[in-house]
C-alpha cells in the first residue's frame, strides 16, 4: 500500500495542476484539510514544533515529530506528506525505516541546518541514500535553502536543485523564492515546490508558470493561531469572543 499511495501523490505533481497543500499541525487540522477536498495533506515541521512546544530548526526529538505524523496519517485517507527539516539527525536509512512506520507517503528535506547551508554533495549523497532506502515508496521534495540562506542566485538553485534530482529526489522546493520570472525560469527546467506567502504570485499565475506543487509553510497556523490569541484577550476583558 505505501507504494501504490506514494505512486498516487507522485502522479499529482503537474506542470498544468500543481498539487496545493496547505500545511497541517496535528491530526485535527488534517482532518480538516481533507474535509475541504484536498487530495493529500502535508505537515508543517515550524508549525508542529509550535504545538509540540519546541522551537523550529530540529529542535524537536524526532520521536515526538513522528509519533505526531503517525496520529495525523491514522486521522485521515489521503497521503500525508511529513516535513521532516533535516532528518532530525538520523541516518538514511533510519529515518527512511520510522518515517514509513507512520504510513507517510512522502518528505520535505532541507539542505541547511543550524550553521547554514550544506555542501551540495553531502545533500546529495543524504538524499541518494534516502533514495536508496526507500525505494518508490516516499516521494522527496528536497528543499533548496539558497534564498533564504545562500546567495539568492537563480545560478546556485538550478545547480544544487539538478543535483538533487540526480540523486532521486521527485520535486525541488527553492523556498523564499517569490519573484515570478525567476519562478517560470526555474520551473521551466525543474520541477518546482513553491512557497505561498504575501507577495508571491497568485495559484493560477503559478500554476501558469509550471509550478508542480505549492505549499503554505506555517503561514496558515500563524494566522490561526494569532485569531485565537485574539479570542483569548477577548475572555481576558470580558468580552463575548464569538461576536
Amino acid at each position: 500500500m505505501t507504494t501504490e499511495t506514494a505512486a498516487r501523490l507522485r502522479d499529482l505533481h503537474t506542470r498544468t495542476n500543481p498539487l496545493i497543500l496547505p500545511n497541517v499541525w496535528d491530526a485535527a487540522s488534517a482532518r480538516a484539510v481533507e474535509a475541504a477536498g484536498f487530495p493529500v495533506v502535508a505537515t508543517g515541521s515550524s508549525a508542529m514544533a509550535a504545538v509540540l512546544g519546541y522551537e523550529d530548526g530540529e529542535h524537536t526529538p524526532p520521536a515526538e515529530m513522528l509519533a505526531a505524523v503517525a496520529r495525523i496519517v491514522r486521522a485521515v485517507g489521503v497521503p500525508v506528506t511529513a516535513d521532516m527539516e533535516r532528518g532530525y539527525g538520523l541516518k538514511p536509512a533510519e529515518l527512511v525505516e520510522r518515517l514509513l512506520e507512520t504510513g507517510a507517503s512522502g518528505c520535505n528535506l532541507e539542505d541547511s541546518g543550524r550553521d547554514g547551508l550544506i555542501d551540495r554533495e553531502e545533500q546529495a549523497d543524504f538524499l541518494a541514500a534516502v533514495r536508496a532506502a526507500a525505494g518508490a515508496d516516499l516521494v522527496v521534495n528536497a528543499r533548496v535553502d539558497t534564498y533564504v540562506a545562500g546567495d539568492r542566485t537563480t545560478e546556485d538553485a538550478l545547480i544544487r536543485g539538478r543535483r538533487y534530482l540526480e540523486a532521486g529526489a521527485d520535486c525541488v522546493y527553492p523556498i523564499g523564492l517569490a519573484d515570478a520570472e525567476e519562478i517560470g525560469t526555474l520551473a521551466a527546467q525543474l520541477p518546482i515546490n513553491v512557497l505561498f506567502r504575501p507577495g508571491a504570485p497568485s495559484l493560477d499565475e503559478l500554476a501558469a508558470l509550471g509550478v508542480v506543487r505549492v505549499s503554505y509553510g506555517h503561514g496558515l497556523h500563524q494566522a490561526a493561531h494569532t485569531y485565537a490569541e485574539g479570542l483569548f484577550a477577548a475572555v481576558r476583558e470580558g468580552r463575548n469572543p464569538y461576536q
